[in-house]
């Protein structure tokens, strides 16, 4: 297929903004509630600058270096929040706290504990434990059951702010949407359990299954082939993912 040129970008936001505001609608919640995170992965800078263009201010990226180049060379743009949303090797943590406001597969405390002694921002890194609902081994995310022993190595470290959950599906659409209202469930729990803390955000729902994950509770979205198209395959031998 090919590359959408800026008309195409402008009109995919649209569409999928349109979508979001539908499904809140029928969820009974407000839109204004639901943020819209563009995947950037394998999408140049060139690329991103035309969705910032045409309002898109959250940008999610996979790959530590890719990402964290993209933030550099899109540093003009100071109204964009930088969303890493990928695996976190241990020797890249300090390109992910000094690059990004946001984590949202946190799922080792040792990373935890890396990322806060490298945060040197004015801001703390926002932070989301990633879960693995689905009990997929092939995913990261730590079990329902870890949830809270997490959430303890996070706010021990003061430069980091936990502020709730992110999961990664199964592609069933039948079985995602037990797992959403599963992700739900442990939202509330980490509410409950730690009533002193803002908990406001459940990032989950992708594009195709974005509806779904709105009528069960998301506050993110995670949309990246509905806004960019189809993506260049990564060559095999650009290796950024966990050790």
């Amino acid at each position: 297929m090919p590359v959408p040129a800026e008309a195409d970008i402008v009109h995919n936001l649209a569409r999928v903004r349109a979508r979001i505001e539908a499904a809140a609608r029928a969820a009974g919640r407000d839109p204004a509630g639901i943020r819209l995170l563009a995947v950037s992965k394998g999408i140049d800078s060139t690329r991103i600058r035309l969705a910032a263009q045409a309002g898109q201010r959250l940008f999610g990226e996979n790959y530590v270096q890719e990402g964290a180049a993209k933030v550099e060379a899109l540093a003009d743009l100071p109204a964009l929040e930088w969303h890493f949303i990928g695996p976190i090797q241990r020797n890249k943590t300090q390109l992910v706290a000094s690059r990004f406001q946001w984590v949202h597969s946190l799922d080792r405390a040792v990373i935890a504990q890396r990322l806060g002694e490298q945060r040197d921002a004015s801001e703390p890194m926002n932070v989301l434990i990633q879960v693995n609902v689905s009990g997929e081994a092939s995913k990261s995310g730590v079990a329902p059951a870890q949830i809270e022993a997490l959430a303890d190595a996070v706010l021990a470290q003061p430069r980091l702010r936990l502020r709730g959950l992110m999961a990664l599906p199964s592609p069933d659409a039948a079985a995602a949407r037990l797992q959403f209202q599963a992700m739900a469930d442990h939202f509330q729990a980490l509410r409950r359990a730690l009533p002193d803390q803002a908990i406001d955000t459940l990032s989950m729902g992708m594009s195709e299954d974005l509806e779904a994950a709105i009528m069960t509770g998301a506050t993110v979205v995670r949309v990246g082939t509905a806004i960019f198209g189809p993506r260049a395959r990564r060559p095999a031998h650009v290796a950024d993912g966990r050790a």
